[in-house]
């Protein structure tokens, strides 16, 4: 059976960290927290987001907080995000995996409605057979999401023969939730040092993690 590979978004093939780090910093100034930089910000990052920001305050937001924190991130984020691009070798590299008989999906905790037409625009969506975007509140965990995206494929992939390529640590723990394997990429949201202590291949490049999955389940 063929290798599937299940791509994040955000910070893996979507290359949108300035972006990212100037709506967070945005979003920072509405509860009184400085600025970070961008090594800052991935040294202290992580999911689920209530608990990044729950650390940074001391304590948990107020719903009122919440809110603001996500409005202010949404409204800079939109501003920032049309300017940003594919990483780079990214649509050679899902060219190549397709060209060499294997499967490939998208799933993403940014807004479903929001993802869909975006990926669109790049071109992307006839490379994917299937692409979820996250569709419930904010700052979930994504272990849940992978196990649904990969019930809806159904026979079409096996997860222990799919390889989660992603940014966050909570990458690598949604896909061994869910009886797959992963890679991480240190060119997003985490340090390499929040990363590999989860205990899978960690990479700097996303032509090494395509490398790897392939060598992961062949």
């Amino acid at each position: 059976m063929r290798t599937h590979i299940v791509w994040d978004w955000n910070g893996t093939l979507f290359h949108d960290m300035e972006a990212v780090l100037a709506a967070s910093n945005a979003a920072f100034a509405t509860i009184g927290v400085g600025p970070m930089s961008l090594q800052e910000y991935r040294e202290q990052y992580e999911i689920p987001i209530p608990r990044f920001y729950q650390r940074l305050l001391g304590r948990e937001p107020s719903a009122e907080e919440w809110l603001k924190l996500d409005d202010a991130f949404h409204a800079r984020y939109r501003e920032l995000s049309a300017a940003c691009g594919l990483t780079e070798g990214a649509r050679e590299l899902m060219d190549g995996w397709r060209a060499a008989g294997h499967s490939q999906s998208l799933l993403s905790m940014y807004v479903h409605d929001k993802l869909v037409p975006l990926v669109d625009t790049f071109g992307l969506t006839g490379y994917f057979l299937r692409v979820d975007g996250r569709s419930g509140p904010a700052g979930g965990q994504k272990a849940e999401h992978l196990v649904r995206h990969l019930a809806a494929l159904g026979e079409q992939v096996d997860p222990a023969r799919t390889v989660l390529i992603g940014d966050a640590a909570d990458d690598a723990l949604a896909a061994l939730a869910a009886g797959a394997h992963a890679v991480l990429y240190t060119g997003g949201s985490h340090a390499r040092a929040k990363l590999e202590p989860v205990g899978v291949p960690v990479v700097d490049s996303l032509a090494e993690a395509v490398e790897l999955a392939a060598r992961m389940v062949g």
